[in-house]
């Protein structure tokens, strides 16, 4: 079973932020999965997406985000591995986020809340891993948002991980996922229930959207078409109205209405610019200078129909790996299934997986 836990940092000495702004005190939320065995070197971070939280593998009473690949008898095995996610710094699942109480006013931060970035959800895990008093990972593991956070992981703290596993990602957004990510926040701030962040009843119009918008962007073409094509929603024929015609539309209303019972609409804000801030070029002066210093062994993975993160993406950054002669492995693997791809069942993906975490290194 897994172990949900919380802890607390930074009490007396505040985190300062990548913006210059200050935090204190931070708690963190997370759950374990498996035992760390005696000299702690069987531990794997695993690094959530944008919506996504800490429980990341199945339990009796609730699945796991990426049960294809973490639990007992899957790639990465919790009989064998000591699994640790955190909700990032940000978050709305119990991790400081601007849905927490503000212990100075008693009522929640909401935009008082400092915006954080990639590089400080990372720094707050870091912590996470030193109050667990594991010196070094195993590997760090994330996909989408999460592997941005892997990057980071593998560029601030090179000695404290032995394996990277980056999977769906890219060194910062395109500039059409930047479009798409501030057409989600319009959505969101322009609702009437928004309040400028200091909403009383969820802005859930807004939020419904951004998630619509979003949820296209994470499938392709060909797997909605596949799914959907042009069936219409319980009827023969067109209503030659604005009501639901489409089963597509009918989805992604379902997918919205869904959204907005688990999420926070201040949450997505945060953690949707956060990922527009993530350029590692613009950080570190070019990928080169980026990846200099990086000593684990990594894992790139891609999916061929995947134009949210297109493959060329990781090519771009294996390619500076290689010119740096880091030990660095590539695959791009032929899915139709577009960004969701990470999270679908792939014997292809799970075995890379598998084997990757489980490889000597040479």
């Amino acid at each position: 079973m897994p172990v949900h836990s919380f802890v607390a940092f930074d009490k007396n000495t505040p985190l300062t932020l990548e913006s210059g702004r200050t935090l204190s005190p931070i708690t963190v939320c997370y759950e374990t999965f498996g035992k760390l065995n005696a000299d702690k070197s069987n531990a794997v971070l695993v690094c959530h997406a944008l919506t996504g939280d800490s429980h990341v593998a199945t339990t009796s009473d609730k699945p796991g985000w990426w049960d294809s690949v973490i639990g007992v008898d899957k790639p990465i095995n919790t009989d064998d591995y000591f699994v640790i996610c955190s909700n990032v710094l940000g978050s709305c699942y119990g991790t400081t986020g601007p849905s927490s109480i503000n212990p100075v006013t008693h009522s929640f931060y909401g935009l008082s809340f400092p915006l954080v970035t990639i590089s400080d959800m990372v720094t707050v895990q870091e912590k996470l891993i030193n109050h667990l008093e594991i010196s070094k990972l195993h590997a760090v593991m994330g996909a989408s948002m999460g592997a941005f956070q892997v990057l980071e992981w593998a560029i601030a703290y090179p000695e404290k991980m032995n394996k990277a596993i980056v999977v769906a990602t890219g060194p910062k957004l395109t500039t059409q996922s930047l479009a798409f990510n501030m057409i989600g926040r319009e959505a969101i701030m322009s609702d009437p229930n928004w309040e400028s962040g200091s909403y009383s009843e969820l802005p859930r119009r807004g939020l419904s959207l951004a998630r619509m918008l979003g949820h296209v962007t994470y499938r392709s073409n060909v797997s909605l078409d596949s799914k959907f094509g042009r069936k219409l929603q319980e009827k023969k024929d067109y209503g030659y109205d604005f009501s639901t015609d489409f089963e597509i539309e009918s989805y992604l209303k379902y997918q919205g209405d869904k959204f907005c019972q688990r999420f926070d609409a201040n949450t997505y804000l945060y953690l949707a610019r956060a990922m527009s801030y993530f350029d590692l070029a613009k950080k570190y002066g070019s990928l080169n200078d980026a990846f200099q210093h990086v000593v684990a062994q990594l894992l790139f993975v891609s999916f061929s129909s995947d134009w949210l993160y297109p493959p060329a993406s990781s090519r771009e950054m294996v390619k500076s790996l290689m010119s740096l002669r880091k030990d660095v492995t590539y695959i791009d693997i032929d899915s139709p299934n577009g960004h969701d791809s990470f999270l679908m069942s792939n014997a292809e993906f799970e075995t890379i997986i598998s084997n990757f975490i489980r490889s000597p290194r040479l």
